[in-house]
């Protein structure tokens, strides 16, 4: 049994489309490697901080991941003698160590995807941006519009009639 401590740089498309830890961004790796009858048992956990956009106001959101994880890496004549065997159908990702190396990738893109949260926020409570002009909500609290609804605007153009209407020009429609 073998503890490792790592930093590696994040690959290209780690994340999703609002919200990813950066290529080149370090991530600090914890593993324990154990040497079993298959193959290399690793376990371990993952440390990268993520970036992206708020979803309300589309201010800059970071967001810590940590992920745990446990997989085996199997020796290549194990892997191809469960295959033949049919054994672990079910699993439909296998991971074979090619000479003494692993591709640790796609088991810490399985851990850290997962552990961001699907619609970030700057914050809990954040208001967002105006439906109608596109103003910070967080900036001015009070911020609304009057907004008439399309079908009664026609008797908003009645009302500003009436209230240039005096009582003498009714004096003067009726004459």
């Amino acid at each position: 049994m073998v503890q490792v401590q790592r930093t590696v740089e994040a690959p290209a498309d780690f994340g999703t489309e609002v919200i990813a830890v950066p290529q080149g961004a370090p991530m600090e790796l914890e593993l324990r490697l154990e040497s079993v009858v298959e193959g290399v048992l690793v376990t371990g956990s993952v440390h990268a901080t993520a970036t992206g956009a708020c979803v309300r106001c589309l201010d800059p959101v970071t967001h810590e991941v940590d992920g745990h994880f446990q997989e085996l890496f199997a020796y290549a004549d194990r892997a191809a003698h469960h295959r033949e065997v049919g054994a672990d159908d079910d699993e439909t990702e296998e991971h074979k160590l090619e000479g003494d190396l692993f591709d640790l990738e796609p088991v810490l893109l399985d851990t850290v995807v997962p552990a961001l949260p699907f619609q970030p926020v700057c914050r809990e409570d954040c208001p967002g941006l105006c439906s109608e002009c596109g103003a910070h909500l967080a900036d001015d609290p009070d911020h609304q519009h009057d907004v008439i609804d399309p079908r009664w605007s026609a008797l908003s153009a009645l009302s500003a009639d009436a209230s240039t209407t005096t009582p003498s020009t009714i004096e003067e429609k009726r004459n």
